[in-house]
């Protein structure tokens, strides 16, 4: 990934912001459904076809590596459940990190409710199991109901959920962060093999080398790979599912935002290439690019296509041919360990995770995302019955004989057509009897723009408008500043660009004052002046630098001072934070492109073509 794209906030009023790397990754795992279940199709008819006999006979092919006198044997199908998941754990464990630093879940509130919906998520479909199989040796098969594939869950989404549903998929993103943990926390102790203490002290020295290159902030993502390689081997030997060295690998390296300094001077670094682009300059700017960037989203960006796109389906193919031939089937709906399987992922994930969600939300522990109400939450839940790549890794686990695997693939296989059906259906009623149709944020602007209240640069009538929600501390906003600039040199008279205040005083606390100072040198009519001079001085918005830059335009600064505390002031912030509450604003710059918001990109001439858009509509 590159670098964000705006400022966003923790506080409560911004809880729901989608960071860049989340969109990325829940678009990445929904456009890797159809390939899943393609994948699941192919393995289906393979393993019930003529060539059945060649489907086994790939997956129990020996593979070796050797280095020097060391050698590490095993067939296909223990290199994919063991090797290519790890790859994919570890991929979730870069995104939980992710999260659990910058991201989504950097608050107790934003936390709890996902963390209930989880444990609910895992505890409901486990009793359910139980019930069905309450003796050995089915019993020990109760870890298989307890993950949700995230790929296919957001695919199913995309199918059958609403046409926008982007807080939705951001809740249902979150609940399977945790659910994920739980999973590999249960691989790890119920279903590992016996311990090795010499490999487990290895490992755990690999965790620490892994600990202490991301504590010295080691830029370089060589050295990470090559220690959580050694991480992998070290977990494998030593009796752990290889899964456990990828979420742990993952978690261990940081995330953090690019640091204003570093962006500085990977800007420069590429102005210079641009004026001369000569090869030792341009290998100094990719350096100053990735520099930048942390290496834990650096990572996310080159293995988030492998691992949706290549590991996965691999992983579908390998473990989900079941031979249905000879009353395979016909068996497979008379056991119980069958039914217990698809009834605690299709109505024990409806009740834990639903029941839990809409539970922990009414005794306060926090707050659904804006836009998702209760039947948005029942139908997510019932889509979270989808188990497939977690479940089918535990089958492998639990159970050695091969009937009682192929009846537990065959339940997992109808709780995802049924999962998916019974999302479809609560997610029509929802729409229907509840008037829950889109579960997004807002997507039009709230308060129409108004030349007495609002500030407008360009023709009060002008035919086009951009509307921007800003932060004076925020570099980003800063640097769209320069974007309006160029769009009203190209537009000329045809443009109006509109400033309103989102002072983001969590992550920058000199934000409000600045906002009460343009608007106190606005009453002056001296707004825009003003404007420049904070974005042009973010690192200078002490009470004393905001009194220097009122004389220095011009403005009567006894009279700047006491607008600065006046109610009016502190009445119009508050006004624009409500505006953009009601509009779907939670990071900036936000953008509205005549009433609508702009997603996606804010650079020239990608705001360009949606005002050029916005003029034949």
């Amino acid at each position: 990934m590159a670098t964000r794209d705006e400022t966003t906030a923790g506080r409560v009023a911004l809880l729901e912001q989608l960071s860049a790397p989340l969109r990325r990754f829940l678009t990445t795992e929904a456009g890797s459904a159809g390939l899943l279940l393609a994948a699941t199709v192919l393995a289906l008819i393979w393993a019930n076809s003529p060539w059945s006999h060649l489907y086994e006979a790939l997956w129990h092919l020996d593979a070796s590596v050797s280095f020097g006198g060391a050698t590490l044997s095993m067939d296909l199908e223990h290199w994919v459940n063991d090797g290519l998941m790890a790859v994919f754990f570890f991929v979730v464990g870069l995104e939980v990190r992710h999260e659990f630093s910058v991201g989504e879940l950097t608050e107790p509130r934003r936390v709890a409710i996902p963390v209930a919906a989880a444990l609910g998520g895992v505890l409901v479909p486990v009793l359910v199991y139980l019930a069905f199989n309450p003796s050995a040796p089915a019993a020990q098969g109760w870890g298989v109901v307890v993950g949700t594939d995230t790929a296919f869950m957001l695919g199913a989404l995309a199918l059958v959920g609403p046409r926008f549903s982007t807080q939705l998929r951001i809740f249902l993103l979150v609940f399977t962060v945790i659910d994920d943990i739980i999973a590999v926390s249960v691989i790890g102790l119920v279903y590992s093999d016996e311990l090795h203490p010499p490999a487990l002290i290895a490992m755990l020295v690999m965790c620490g080398v892994l600990w202490l290159l991301s504590r010295l902030g080691v830029w370089r993502t060589a050295p990470y790979v090559l220690a959580g390689l050694g991480l992998w081997l070290a977990t494998y030997e030593s009796g752990l599912h290889g899964s456990i060295a990828g979420m742990i690998g993952g978690l261990l390296i940081a995330a953090h935002e690019p640091a204003r300094d570093a962006v500085v001077r990977a800007a420069r670094s590429f102005r210079a290439f641009w004026q001369s682009p000569r090869v030792e300059v341009g290998f100094s700017a990719a350096q100053g690019l990735r520099r930048a960037v942390s290496v834990n989203e650096r990572l996310q960006l080159m293995l988030h296509p492998w691992a949706s796109y290549v590991v996965v389906p691999v992983f579908a193919l390998a473990n989900a041919g079941v031979d249905l031939r000879g009353g395979v089937l016909g068996e497979a709906f008379r056991s119980p360990l069958t039914w217990g399987v698809a009834c605690a992922l299709v109505l024990g994930k409806l009740v834990g995770v639903g029941g839990t969600t809409l539970a922990a939300a009414r005794l306060g522990l926090g707050r659904l995302p804006q836009g998702v109400g209760k039947g948005h939450v029942l139908s997510g839940a019932a889509l979270s019955g989808i188990g497939f790549t977690v479940s089918l890794l535990i089958t492998g686990l639990a159970f050695d004989d091969r009937v009682m695997q192929d009846e537990v693939v065959v339940g997992i296989l109808m709780a995802l057509v049924l999962a998916t059906a019974l999302g479809w259906l609560l997610f029509q009623i929802s729409a229907r009897f509840l008037g829950e149709g889109d579960a997004d944020l807002p997507r039009f602007l709230d308060r129409p723009v108004d030349p007495a209240t609002d500030y407008i640069r360009g023709p009060v009538d002008a035919p086009l408008t951009l509307v921007e929600y800003g932060d004076f501390e925020c570099p980003f906003c800063a640097r769209a500043t320069g974007v309006a600039r160029e769009l009203h040199k190209r537009f000329g008279d045809d443009l109006r660009y509109v400033f309103r205040h989102l002072p983001l005083v969590d992550v920058h606390p000199h934000a409000e004052l600045a906002a009460r100072a343009a608007i106190s040198a606005g009453f002056q009519g001296r707004f825009w002046e003003m404007h420049d001079l904070l974005f042009a001085h973010q690192d200078e918005l002490e009470f004393e630098d905001l009194t220097g830059y009122a004389a220095e335009i011009g403005l009567d600064v006894e009279r700047f001072l006491r607008d600065l505390d006046d109610e009016r002031t502190v009445a119009r912030v508050r006004a624009d934070v409500a505006g953009a509450d009601a509009s779907g604003a939670r990071g900036t710059p936000t953008f509205f492109v005549g009433d609508r918001r702009h997603i996606g990109p804010f650079d020239a001439r990608t705001l360009s073509a949606a005002l050029e858009e916005s003029r034949t509509t």
